[in-house]
């Protein structure tokens, strides 16, 4: 074979590579939020909930449980911060697995029948069953939570939660 045929053999080999899906060459592509969208969701939250005079702080996650976006409000007490991200990161990595929606519907289910595999679970890093945490779905599909600590109940943090994604639910398509 010629150093020319080799060369043109190489060249075509590399084009169909360059031409092949991502997940061909084992990437993952994930959706999640854009900054603005998650930053103006906290905003909703935080918002929703001073107009009830609650003092709140408000934690996008990731499903990596990596914040997107944080916003305390103003007079919310410091704890919020911690329990804002609990309940946002519950929501985006154990709510999906459990097949729930939200912090809210994992309290109710082991309210009503307390298993032993949720003191195991509660134990674990920054898992929480308190209501306040919500999964951010797109297309069907989890791509993150929401978490609102703050309000004198976690049903009132949950309540703001679902109306910040209610108002930008159009945008996550």
């Amino acid at each position: 074979m010629t150093m020319a045929r080799s060369v043109l053999c190489l060249c075509a080999f590399a084009c169909l590579l360059d031409a092949a899906p991502a997940s061909a060459q084992g990437l993952i592509a994930e959706q999640r939020l854009a900054a603005a969208l998650a930053n103006e969701a906290v905003a909703l939250a935080v918002a929703t909930c001073a107009k009830n005079g609650y003092a709140v702080t408000a934690v996008v996650v990731d499903l990596d449980g990596v914040r997107q976006a944080v916003l305390r409000g103003d007079g919310a007490p410091v704890h919020t911060l911690d329990s804002a991200y609990a309940k946002a990161y519950t929501a985006a990595s154990l709510a999906p697995v459990r097949k729930e929606d939200s912090t809210k519907a994992i309290f109710e289910r082991i309210s009503k029948a307390p298993a032993m595999t949720t003191s195991a679970l509660a134990g674990l890093p920054n898992i929480t069953f308190t209501p306040g945490g919500v999964t951010i779905m797109a297309a069907g599909k989890p791509i993150g939570g929401i978490g609102v600590g703050g309000a004198p109940g976690g049903n009132f943090d949950d309540d703001c939660a679902r109306a910040a994604l209610d108002k930008i639910k159009d945008r996550m398509k």
